[in-house]
């Protein structure tokens, strides 16, 4: 096996998919790109790493909710350009024109244009390790949708989108919560 700088190793095991996080202060919606997101468990509880670099971090604190917007693959030039401009000079929404969708429980939007949408509210904020997780109080999928792959973040500037889908559901059926 060939040595990779221990500085790279994230690349190996970078997780995803890379989602959309919407956001609202009470008066102006944005949006953000996020990498690293983690499923914690089956209660719909996730986890994403991030902080006050992000100018949604503001609102994600104050308000204590957002929307997990999950894009797939076709979206892939609006998901880096959204990530790589900042809500404090830019409407995102507007200038990559994804549209909003008013949420049931929380303030911030859905996207449209996204696969999937996850409304929730923080659980608790690690701040140590910039990590947010949390809790899913609604989801949303669009079943219309041609497009289902997702894309993952390698975090070397490259990504990958999801492929051929095997199902060993019979198999794993013991270590699955009912109804999934």
């Amino acid at each position: 096996m060939e040595e990779l700088p221990i500085g790279k190793a994230f690349t190996l095991i970078e997780p995803g998919p890379v989602v959309l996080v919407t956001t609202s202060d009470g008066r102006t919606d944005n949006v953000m790109t996020i990498s690293w997101t983690m499923v914690l468990d089956f209660t719909a509880k996730f986890a994403i790493t991030t902080g006050a670099w992000n100018h949604s971090y503001a609102a994600l604190t104050k308000m204590k909710e957002c929307v997990i917007a999950v894009p797939t693959v076709d979206l892939l030039d609006t998901v880096i350009g959204v990530g790589t401009c900042s809500g404090r000079d830019t409407d995102k929404f507007a200038r990559f024109g994804l549209s909003r969708v008013t949420a049931q429980h929380v303030r911030a939007p859905l996207i449209a244009e996204c696969l999937a949408n996850i409304e929730c509210r923080v659980a608790e904020i690690i701040g140590h390790h910039d990590i947010v997780v949390l809790q899913g109080v609604a989801a949303h999928v669009d079943g219309s949708r041609k497009e289902k792959r997702l894309i993952h973040a390698v975090g070397d500037g490259t990504f990958v989108a999801d492929g051929r889908r095997f199902d060993r559901r019979e198999a794993m059926r013991s270590k699955l919560p009912g109804g999934v």
